[in-house]
């Protein structure tokens, strides 16, 4: 079965279509250009800002003009990863698969992270079936690098009463609160030296984790790629001289780094004892992750000897910054059981053409001082191992509101329909719902949609039955506002 033939149809033939638009982060242009033609031809008001975002509205249901204005939103970018490393997601659609009950890409992410919101978003639009006030549907860009879309949303944009964000990835999940974050990027400098002639030189590499989102996956105790080239290079250098060329893993600051690698050269005498190092290593680690990585991989081959290495001292501090990195979870919230509170994510190791290797973390928390706080830690380690030091601006977290009118004719609606009350949380994961409370302060908000898993990763997918669930829980919701009254 094609995803576009799934129930329901109309979000799953808009989904699919979504799908086929390369949509990168900063690089939203196809997706924004499908955007303002789908308004277009639907006959519907459209507007852009400066920034990029659109805003698409339409009129209330005759005899609900007086209802409060509903802001449907989501963002239109996707999260970029995929076992194949020469995937062009600037330039090469995505392929779907329909796998049981599950939709998923082959290879790739499925971009269900916010394509399936865009895609609920569009159908309400052009459903003649929902009974709703005065909608406008926005659509924010770059929101998986650095919520650029939410912090420069321009002035008038949006004008509503209740805003309801499409993403969130659990069903019978209401959610009301989320986390803030900010960036923390280390650089070191280094100078090149000459490569050791009497030297052999491995490329030490780590494949195929599971990785996943930093936010709603970090508590699940999953394999960081760089930590561990970083955990084996440590021991090695205890034991050996060791030399280093070059250092890569990870991609995003939001995803779990699945993969890495780093290029060494050790003295030709110690070649075979490195060797049975890195098969005793590679089986304590899947003793240690055997339940949690089944497939991930550590191997080493040996290569031409580089052009060049790090310099000595550069290299040791980096390889015991990274060792001795803080990341995964830090505290638990004492208000919401089960709710990470504090983490932070070692997210990228990236070796620059101006002898620079920069270090990417990110930091969330639903307790802004302690987001700085553990973000101040990582600064001290990497600022005392001789790194350059900054931080992001950050973005604020989204504090509940236990008495959301919204969130109880969402959670009304989701009971009316299934019998189930749905739980009431909040997530671990940054929204842009608190940039947005930042700038509208009298917003009432509430964010729900259907069930995804491993976003963030090749290994994304998306729950059929829950997506008709969503939809129809969103349908719902609208008509039971626009029966209120501003």
């Amino acid at each position: 079965m094609k995803v576009s033939e799934l129930q329901p149809t109309k979000v799953f033939s808009i989904f699919d279509e979504i799908t086929k638009i390369p949509r990168p982060s900063k690089k939203e242009e196809k997706i924004r250009a499908y955007l303002l033609d789908f308004a277009q031809k639907h006959n519907l008001q459209a507007k852009t800002d400066e920034v990029g975002n659109v805003v698409i509205t339409k009129p209330a249901t005759p005899g609900h003009e007086n209802a409060p204005t509903v802001i449907l939103q989501g963002h239109m970018d996707m999260v970029c990863e995929s076992h194949d490393k020469s995937f062009d997601f600037v330039n090469t659609p995505i392929t779907t698969i329909v796998d049981g009950d599950w939709v998923r890409a082959d290879g790739t992410t499925l971009g269900a992270d916010n394509g399936i919101g865009m895609a609920a978003s569009l159908a309400i639009l052009t459903d003649p079936d929902v009974t709703h006030g005065p909608l406008e549907a926005l659509f924010t860009m770059d929101e998986e690098t650095g919520m650029t879309g939410a912090f420069g949303l321009g002035e008038g944009m949006i004008n509503g009463d209740i805003l309801i964000n499409l993403d969130s990835e659990d069903d019978a999940e209401i959610f009301v609160g989320c986390a803030g974050g900010v960036d923390t990027v280390c650089t070191f400098r280094y100078n090149r030296s000459i490569a050791p002639k009497d030297f052999h030189y491995f490329k030490v590499s780590v494949e195929k984790g599971q990785g996943g989102h930093s936010g709603g996956d970090i508590h699940l105790g999953r394999a960081n790629a760089n930590k561990l080239i970083a955990r084996f290079l440590f021991d090695l250098s205890k034991k050996y001289e060791i030399v280093l060329s070059e250092f890569d893993g990870g991609n995003l600051r939001n995803a779990i780094p699945r993969a890495a690698h780093a290029i060494i050269g050790v003295h030709t005498s110690h070649k075979e004892a490195v060797r049975v190092a890195l098969n005793n290593y590679a089986a304590t680690i899947e003793a240690e992750y055997h339940d949690l990585e089944p497939t991930l991989a550590i191997a080493m081959e040996s290569v031409d000897m580089p052009e060049f290495s790090v310099d000595s001292a550069t290299s040791i501090n980096l390889i015991r910054s990274l060792y001795s990195a803080p990341h995964g979870v830090v505290s638990m919230s004492r208000e919401i059981e089960g709710l990470v509170e504090t983490s932070t994510n070692l997210a990228s190791v990236k070796m620059g053409a101006d002898n620079t290797i920069v270090v990417t973390t990110s930091q969330r928390s639903s307790v802004d001082s302690r987001k700085w706080d553990i973000a101040n830690q990582v600064e001290a380690l990497f600022t005392m191992a001789g790194a350059e030091v900054v931080h992001g601006e950050g973005y604020p977290g989204w504090r509940p509101n236990m008495k959301s009118p919204i969130m109880a004719i969402a959670r009304d609606a989701y009971k009316e329909l299934y019998g189930i009350t749905p739980k009431i949380m909040a997530i671990h994961a940054g929204l842009e719902c608190g940039l947005f409370l930042e700038k509208y302060p009298h917003l009432d908000m509430v964010s729900f949609g259907p069930t995804l898993r491993d976003v963030h990763s090749p290994s994304e997918r998306m729950f059929i039955p829950a997506v008709e669930r969503f939809y129809e829980q969103l349908k719902l919701t609208l008509a039971k506002v626009s029966e209120l009254k501003k």
